[in-house]
């Protein structure tokens, strides 16, 4: 039933690709060649996850073909660009990674170690000169009872020398281990920086992929050949000179914005908003699954799927009579990185959306098991569950829907939640191939995408049909907050894991300090402490709050039943609040 109307929107699309300008990056594949012989939305997750966009990593070439993908099968159909200066895209800097500058030393009372070679600054690492006494310091790890001695060595004015990894973790590894988490210790703990050597058989770590935001001390790693050296030193008290000199690499993302117009003009400031991000994990690392993979991870279900039915809802909408309201269709990126471009779009819209009648995200919607669909944010407005339901009824197929009245999660829905619009989001479930390099076009079920695509249609059109009723009776439920997440149910990255439950939902997109929350979960330690969603965390029982990493550090250094202050920053005022943690479901 696509075959007609999807090869004439290719040809559209080649038209469209060929006047968007392309700016000193590699071509990007032929849509036509790559999914030949494909029709629905199959023939946009085999573009999207074409193994030549490298994992569409945000802020990469690939990520850059995929938005310029998405926004001509957009303007293909006939929607207007809703982005920056007339175009189809909203764009701002991301951080990339780092580089090493020319300036970087390491010399130990008479002997110099050469940088690349014996040592590297790592990504984290701040750019400047210090001349210190070395201190060892053993692993550095810092938990009360599993302390190595050496952990308590007199640090302030010092630079640390620490061995890499936890022993008392799996493989030497976990958050304790973690060299970000011991120069956080460290900084904390007044040291002038943090030296850390390397095992055997470990190459010096590269700066390249590095997105954390530099520290205040330098942070340097020693190669297994030179540290004997640098103990024996440290173990001497001997002096120290580092110069660290580490530039972050920044880069454009791209969200694509656009627009079908409202029928009624008296509408026009009403969108309704359908999103989906199109980023991935580029070629693992961080966030996969299989992290010693380094090959493309092409994301096929996570999220090519979500965005190929944003493209067909847009079809089946733009092929009838324009509703009573716009709708806004988003492609994100950055959502593997944190929700980076929805944050980002909610907080600077290129259209106005304080008004918006309701927001439909899909994430994960191409591994369909017996007809399953889960849709979470039923609690989010009183209507939507009838609405899920008689659009559900109107399909040739019915779908078999699961509702769950959590309007967070992570995925992009959490950032229009926060600001109070109502939000469904509809997911497959996961699967064995989840942020793996498996996880690939030729396992997706098309035509599952498809019939989730009409049902998002159907909604859609019963909230902006041109007698306007649905939508005037959809009642947002603007004080609705998550409860404390099941075993079962997604959670957003402060509730995973171990560790202590505080249950506030960070808001991931960086900042200069703190750590912005969007919100609080029901009953949990944090809502009873009297912390609200807009609220910025500066202080966490004692210790600073830079950032998310440092709030998860002090945070799981804490335990079930401890009594924290907590510092936070609402409407330019500080103000502390006492909780007591609990334990996590």
């Amino acid at each position: 039933m696509y075959d007609s109307k999807y090869r004439a929107g290719v040809v559209a699309t080649l038209a469209v690709f060929a006047a968007i300008p392309v700016c000193a990056q590699p071509r990007c594949p032929d849509p036509a060649t790559v999914a030949i012989g494909l029709s629905g939305p199959i023939q946009d997750v085999r573009y999207l996850a074409d193994d030549a966009l490298q994992g569409r990593e945000v802020g990469s070439p690939g990520a850059r073909c995929a938005a310029e993908y998405v926004a001509s099968r957009l303007e293909s159909m006939g929607l207007q660009p809703a982005g920056d200066n007339g175009t189809y895209f909203q764009v701002f800097p991301v951080r990339r990674g780092a580089e090493l500058g020319p300036r970087n030393s390491l010399a130990i009372s008479s002997e110099s170690y050469a940088s690349g070679k014996d040592w590297t600054p790592l990504g984290f690492s701040a750019s400047v000169r210090v001349e210190a006494g070395l201190v060892d310091a053993g692993y550095g790890l810092s938990r009360p009872g599993t302390d190595d001695g050496a952990a308590h060595a007199e640090v302030s004015g010092k630079l640390m020398v620490v061995e890499w990894g936890d022993p008392d973790a799996v493989h030497g590894g976990g958050l304790r281990g973690d060299p970000h988490f011991k120069a956080t210790v460290a900084a904390g703990r007044g040291a002038a920086g943090l030296i850390v050597l390397l095992p055997e058989g470990m190459s010096l770590p590269s700066a390249e992929e590095e997105i954390r935001n530099a520290l205040d001390i330098p942070v340097l790693a020693v190669s297994a050949s030179a540290a004997p050296a640098v103990r024996a030193a440290a173990r001497a008290g001997r002096t120290a000179s580092v110069v660290t000199d580490v530039r972050p690499t920044m880069a454009e993302a791209r969200n694509v914005v656009a627009l079908l117009p409202a029928g009624d003009p008296t509408q026009a400031g009403r969108p309704i908003i359908v999103g989906a991000h199109f980023d991935h994990l580029g070629l693992g690392g961080e966030g996969s699954l299989d992290p010693d993979a380094r090959e493309v991870h092409n994301g096929a279900d996570d999220n090519a799927s979500g965005t190929a039915g944003l493209i067909d809802i847009a079809r089946r909408l733009s092929a009838g009579g324009r509703l009573a309201h716009p709708v806004l269709f988003l492609g994100f990126t950055g959502e593997e990185k944190g929700l980076w471009g929805s944050a980002h779009y909610v907080s600077e819209p290129t259209l106005d959306i304080s008004r918006a009648v309701a927001m439909l995200n899909l994430d994960m919607v191409g591994r369909m098991v017996h007809d399953a669909v889960t849709v979470f944010g039923t609690g989010t407005a009183e209507q939507w569950e009838s609405l899920a339901t008689d659009a559900n009824a109107g399909l040739s197929r019915p779908l078999t829907l699961s509702f769950s009245p959590d309007g967070y999660g992570p995925s992009d829905h959490a950032s229009f939640t926060a600001a109070g619009i109502p939000v469904l989001h509809f997911f497959t479930n996961t699967h064995a191939d989840y942020h793996r390099p498996s996880d690939d076009w030729d396992r997706i079920d098309g035509d599952g995408i498809a019939r989730i695509g009409e049902l998002a249609a159907g909604i859609v059109r019963r909230l902006g049909g041109d007698e306007r009723t649905a939508a005037a009776s959809l009642t947002p439920i603007r004080t609705v907050r998550p409860a404390a997440p099941t075993a079962t149910s997604p959670s957003s990255s402060s509730s995973s894991g171990y560790g202590p439950y505080f249950g506030t939902i960070p808001d991931m997109t960086p900042r200069d300090f703190g750590l912005r929350i969007t919100g609080v979960r029901e009953g949990s330690p944090a809502e009873k402490a009297g912390l609200r969603a807009g609220d910025v965390i500066v202080e966490f029982d004692g210790r600073e709050v830079s950032d998310i990493y440092a709030y998860t550090y002090a945070l799981r250094d804490k335990k079930p039943g401890d009594e924290v202050r907590v510092v936070v920053e609402r409407d330019g005022v500080r103000i502390t609040m006492t909780a007591v943690l609990a334990v996590r479901n």
